[in-house]
């Protein structure tokens, strides 16, 4: 297959992936020491994790609204539906209204995972370990959202990201033409997952425990490519993580102990050593 159909295959693919992930998004964004979101901000049950973020129910409320007493009824059910947003589970801006979803928009969300996809393509070529890059890419994208959301990584996404990632590679070294090793993979996951550990227990107001538990599947996914893409994925994340939070100062915007989301540059960082891994095997 040539390289730009399988970029343009990717691209599709990863288009709509992310498409599917802005009701797990809202749902997974919840403040630190809760579960999971079961109810939009208008009050009604969520049901199901992939898909948009339309209520069928406040949509109905909305047409009853306009039927029984025109527009003006109709955002004042609006009004209702924000007010119960605020002192419920949508709390912290998220809003259902007609105008202001309550989650990354889908196409947001569909052009990142689209773009990330692509680029994964373009790297790896027709080696069958693009196919485990291409499943666990729209996982990423998600973790990256709500990481900066709540700055929380949820245990299950984190834990079978790592899980997946090992026994995915495990079965494409199987297979032909693979360019990477199965054992560095492991070594690399407990080798950064170890690292990541013993910064969180020197400095645990810097470092969350979610980040370690992330940092394994990444180790797992660089270590694919051997011990120089490790070593160049887990710098590149902390340089991004460090010009992030510079920035913030420079622009006043943070202070010099302002907690910021590491997980979105753990990832990024895995990102660009994947791709020059890729490249270069």
């Amino acid at each position: 297959m040539a390289t730009g159909a399988l970029v343009l295959i990717s691209a599709l693919w990863g288009a709509a992936a992310g498409a599917l992930l802005p009701r797990a998004a809202y749902r997974f964004a919840v403040p630190s020491g809760e579960s999971w979101r079961t109810r939009c901000p208008g009050g009604h049950p969520l049901r199901g994790w992939l898909g948009g973020t339309a209520c069928r129910e406040c949509t109905r409320d909305r047409e009853r609204a306009r039927d029984v007493g025109g527009e003006g009824r109709a955002r004042e059910a609006g009004g209702e539906v924000r007010a119960r947003g605020l002192g419920g589970e949508g709390r912290g801006g998220a809003y259902l209204t007609e105008d202001a979803p309550y989650a990354p928009s889908a196409p947001l969300l569909a052009t990142a995972t689209a773009l990330t996809c692509a680029a994964l393509a373009a790297a790896t070529g027709t080696r069958p370990e693009l196919a485990v890059w291409l499943l666990l890419a729209p996982v990423g994208v998600l973790l990256a959202v709500v990481d900066f959301r709540v700055q929380r990584l949820p245990d299950p996404l984190t834990l079978p990201l790592a899980a997946a990632a090992l026994a995915l590679l495990g079965l494409t070294a199987l297979l032909p033409e693979h360019a990477g090793h199965w054992l560095t993979a492991l070594y690399g996951a407990l080798a950064l997952g170890g690292g990541y550990y013993v910064l969180y227990r020197v400095n645990p107001a810097g470092m969350g425990f979610g980040d370690v538990k992330l940092a394994v599947g990444m180790g797992a996914l660089l270590g694919w490519y051997g011990w120089p893409t490790v070593l160049l994925g887990t710098f590149a994340g902390f340089l991004l993580g460090a010009l992030y939070g510079g920035a913030l100062v420079v622009a006043r915007r943070a202070g010099r102990k302002t907690a910021i989301p590491f997980g979105p540059f753990l990832m990024a960082g895995a990102f660009a050593g994947l791709l020059i891994g890729a490249y270069a095997a």
